[in-house]
């Protein structure tokens, strides 16, 4: 998940010298390393907006598709709102379990659920909002079986905008984030539940090394992250990124970017080295779930085919 709001060159610009450079390994055995192993292959699905839950789930079980990233963005579950959040109170326990009995009916779980709110509202009664939005989310979850959630810090900016680095990078919102994301891990604890972190070169979460810096702030095991290679390829090398993280990569995004151009693309279509990319996952993080994203309809089943073909290729079986 990404959504531009600072150009290249103003992000570029802005963080200079303060990009990661490659330096100590942070990997952990904690992952277990098994050669050859392939990880679990999913999709995301608020790339099939048009399709309601019942369909999809007819649509990719054909396809050996076994697990999900559940988005409540489906023609009959029309709730995710990116970068804020919506009305959920007519999504009942009821409705929550028909929904989950749908995709496991069909032979799919549910890895996690997509929530994608914002956490860095520069509005504390704004935050305090998104932060109870996250944990009506979580509530939901656990009446699915769902105990996993995905969020980006989201994106900010004072209007007008005020000279300087931009918003997230400064030293107050560094504090603000530590504070809110904290709130977070309580809430994750009350709950039963663990939060992925996903950085992109253009939010808060902004290289791998300023993710494992936080996360390594932030100190608890209800805090983890989400690996997109694509969303950090204009800044970090794949190594760095899986050095950086590994200890807390519990999920991977599996889509693509051309370099230099902001939006996503699918497997296959852009600049990422797949091969290289799938065979550091073998590696270092085999049992992280790959979740095809930026796909629908037209797409998934060649992002998967390109998926399926690099993980050969890196000896997976």
């Amino acid at each position: 998940m990404f959504t531009a709001r600072v150009t290249r060159r103003r992000l570029l610009q802005a963080t200079g010298a303060a990009l990661p450079v490659l330096g100590l390994s942070y990997t952990s055995g904690s992952q277990g390393t098994v050669p050859g192993t392939s990880p679990a292959i999913g999709v995301s699905t608020w790339g099939f907006p048009k399709y309601t839950n019942a369909e999809l789930a007819e649509e990719l079980a054909p396809r050996d598709i076994r697990t999900i990233q559940l988005f409540f963005n489906q023609a009959d579950s029309r709730y995710w709102k990116y970068n804020g959040r919506s009305d959920l109170s007519d999504l009942t326990a009821a409705r929550c379990d028909a929904i989950a009995r749908t995709y496991r009916s069909a032979g799919i779980a549910i890895h996690s659920l997509g929530v994608y709110t914002n956490l860095i509202h520069g509005d504390a009664a704004e935050r305090q909002a998104c932060l109870a939005y996250f944990e009506n989310m979580m509530r939901l979850g656990s009446q699915m079986g769902i105990r996993t959630f995905i969020t980006e810090s989201g994106h900010w900016e004072p209007t007008p905008p005020s000279p300087g680095l931009p918003y997230h990078f400064r030293a107050q919102v560094w504090t603000q984030m530590l504070a809110t994301v904290r709130q977070l891990a309580d809430l994750a604890e009350r709950h039963e539940a663990t939060v992925l972190l996903e950085p992109s070169f253009a939010s808060f979460f902004a290289s791998a090394k300023r993710t494992r810096a936080f996360l390594q702030e932030i100190n608890s095991p209800r805090i983890r992250a989400l690996l997109d290679p694509a969303n950090l390829l204009e800044v970090d090398d794949l190594e760095e990124m899986f050095e950086q993280l590994t200890p807390w990569i519990d999920c991977i995004h599996a889509k693509d970017r051309k370099l230099h151009v902001d939006q996503g693309v699918a497997a296959g279509k852009g600049d990422l080295d797949y091969r290289r990319f799938v065979a550091l996952a073998l590696e270092r993080t085999p049992k992280a779930p790959l979740i095809l994203e930026y796909v629908g309809p037209e797409d998934y089943r060649q992002a998967l085919q390109h998926l399926q073909n690099a993980l050969r290729e890196a000896g997976a079986r």
